[in-house]
């Protein structure tokens, strides 16, 4: 795979991670118009009562068409405090979740004020802890379509919309009780596999 498309997701799939870590290079797309109950802002975790959203509130944008980049986050709710409280107790019996804990915990200590921004930030420590180095830029503008060198999954990865992705299994906490589920969070993946997740994706 040459170049992926991607926009700016909020703890991203599995899938995300598995199209960005096998291209040779990728493209943001933070010019696109931000779209309500889409990855860029919920990520879905598996907890003890089966798969879970988490959802960080945004400020109702000042008009209909709005760019993701321009997208800021919403500080009602006390929502850091929940996700990350959420987080604790879905993961803190995994084999690997403190290895990964100290690094994560002050994403949901401090205040971020743009969404992509945030997003940004914990994609360059993932990227980190799963080793992926393939170059990232972001979009200048807004393009419809792209030649045939781009794969463009802007619109297939979408917690609404099947893409046909299949997630290897792996070993999920949860799993005796609500079976294998598949195209999680990618950090779902991580706290469960730890060094062994880049072979999942």
């Amino acid at each position: 795979m040459q170049t992926v498309l991607l926009s700016s997701f909020y703890l991203g799939p599995i899938e995300y991670y598995s199209a960005l870590f096998r291209a040779e290079s990728a493209v943001i797309e933070i010019h696109d118009n931000y779209q309500k109950q889409s990855y860029r802002n919920r990520c879905n975790i598996a907890a003890a009562n089966g798969p879970t959203p988490l959802s960080i509130p945004v400020e109702k944008p000042p008009t209909a068409k709005c760019n993701t980049k321009d997208i800021r986050i919403a500080e009602h709710g006390n929502w850091r405090h929940l996700h990350w409280n959420a987080i604790i107790s879905a993961y803190n019996s995994t084999p690997f979740f403190e290895f990964y804990e100290d690094d994560l915990r002050p994403f949901y200590e401090k205040k971020h004020i743009f969404l992509h921004d945030f997003n940004q930030r914990l994609h360059q420590l993932i990227s980190r802890w799963l080793q992926i180095e393939t170059p990232v830029r972001f979009s200048t503008d807004y393009l419809a379509e792209y030649g045939s060198h781009v794969s463009d999954f802007r619109e297939s990865i979408h917690p609404k919309r099947p893409s046909g992705f299949t997630t290897k299994p792996y070993y999920q906490v949860f799993s005796e009780k609500h079976g294998f589920i598949p195209n999680l969070s990618i950090i779902d993946l991580l706290f469960n596999m730890g060094n062994e997740a880049r072979l999942f994706l």
